[in-house]
């Protein structure tokens, strides 16, 4: 018989995480986006191999997002832009654990939570990302082409920019004093951030868990 168990975490769990963030962060910052990406994708390959809980799964699929839009030659996300996804994956270079990795079911559960903060941080880039994935799918079927093989195609442009476009706005909205003045400082409050949208499947994307 399943079991639920619902995690409630105080503004002081939440700091203690956006402080190992932020000192994460600070340790990779010489680090290059490949080199991020790999230690993301080592972590995610890791944690799909053992078997997880739900909960770390639907969170992997978080984590598949954000590595493939740093891959993605058609996002072509702008220095800055890709300076905040990662930001949130420096987390990945050098977590310490809670919980050990090699702990049965709950070992990648504090890995899990971290990436549902970073989600909640970048979810108007998850939105913005999964619609231009959804949207090249859709084209390149329509066009008869392999999407895994478009790159940076001139139909792609205007949609791109559009979403992207629409992308920071959301972030200038709502993330005030968020990545401008380093990542984590966003942490907070529950109130600060909305549900985080599922991740979309309808939509190739160069993620370890989405060569298709």
């Amino acid at each position: 018989m399943p079991l639920t168990i619902n995690i409630d975490l105080s503004d002081e769990d939440l700091q203690h995480f956006a402080g190992v963030v932020e000192s994460a962060r600070k340790e990779a910052s010489d680090k290059s986006n490949a080199e991020v990406v790999e230690a993301a994708t080592q972590l995610a390959t890791k944690a799909s191999q053992s078997n997880p809980p739900q909960f770390v799964k639907d969170r992997l699929l978080m984590l598949d997002s954000l590595i493939a839009m740093l891959r993605d030659e058609g996002w072509g996300l702008s220095e800055a832009d890709a300076a905040n996804v990662r930001s949130a994956l420096a987390y990945f270079v050098s977590a310490g654990d809670a919980i050990p990795d090699n702990v049965p079911v709950l070992g990648f559960i504090d890995d899990a939570i971290m990436i549902e903060l970073c989600a909640r941080e970048l979810r108007h880039e998850i939105e913005a990302y999964d619609d231009f994935c959804d949207f090249r799918q859709r084209e390149a079927e329509r066009r008869k082409l392999d999407p895994a093989g478009v790159g940076r195609a001139d139909w792609l442009e205007g949609r791109r920019d559009e979403l992207q476009d629409r992308m920071h706005r959301r972030r200038s909205r709502d993330f005030r004093g968020g990545f401008g003045s380093g990542f984590g400082t966003g942490f907070g409050g529950s109130s600060s951030y909305g549900p985080v949208r599922r991740y979309s499947d309808s939509g190739w994307r160069p993620g370890p868990f989405r060569f298709r």
